[in-house]
């Protein structure tokens, strides 16, 4: 599949096929992880689903990145992604959101997406941008970019959100995960939201919840 963008791993569903197009789940990894880092959460949500999980574009300390961090504001806790990288990642998601829809015979009206980190504020950046494109997100232990924090879609009343934080994450900090979610809640999305033991990472209860939401939105 080398017309697909980015380089990924695809779960087909266990259920026997029946020729029509099938919901999918787009998987977008951490800061210095890969493709297969969340496979295993990937494995616990509902049957029926497509699993692409996408590995982004560049190299870093043995996995892989979606953006270097612009720490002009005054360091992590304030970093932002860097403009020409993350627009240049947003955009190789897309394509290949699209290419991958042909390629594995995807259902290209029951699209999800689930990011962890800064996956998932590209995966929060993506539903700003076009949120008729994906039937619903969900994003853990991210916040949402600046440079689309200001973004007023149409067709984002009433999408489901999923956004978890960690109560003791000192990566992204829970307030800056809530600065997102009042935001997304401000523009009428359906959002879940919740607050998990631990610091950066998904622990089993936001795990269960996560789950528990793909499930309804799926079913």
């Amino acid at each position: 599949m080398t017309d697909i963008p980015l380089e990924h791993v695809h779960v087909a569903p266990d259920e026997g096929a029946d020729g029509a197009p099938a919901p999918a789940v787009f998987v977008l990894h951490g800061r210095g992880a890969d493709e297969e880092d969340l496979l295993p959460v990937a494995a616990e949500l509902p049957d029926g689903l497509h699993v692409v999980s996408l590995r982004a574009p560049d190299p870093l300390q043995g996995g892989y990145t979606w953006y270097e961090l612009d720490l002009s504001a005054g360091g992590l806790e304030s970093s932002q992604p860097d403009a020409a990288d993350f627009r240049r990642s947003l955009d190789l998601i897309v394509e290949s959101v699209e290419a991958a829809v042909d390629a594995y015979g995807l259902d290209a009206d029951r699209i999800g997406l689930l990011g962890f980190s800064q996956g998932a504020i590209a995966s929060l950046s993506l539903l700003l941008e076009d949120p008729d494109r994906y039937a619903w997100v969900v994003a853990l232990h991210g916040y949402l970019a600046e440079s689309h924090a200001d973004l007023d879609p149409d067709g984002i009343e009433g999408k489901p959100v999923f956004v978890g934080a960690g109560a003791g994450d000192r990566v992204i900090s829970q307030s800056r995960t809530d600065a997102a979610i009042d935001r997304i809640e401000a523009l009428d999305a359906a959002v879940t939201s919740g607050s998990f033991p631990g610091g950066h990472g998904i622990g089993p209860q936001e795990l269960d919840a996560v789950v528990e939401f793909v499930a309804s939105r799926t079913a």
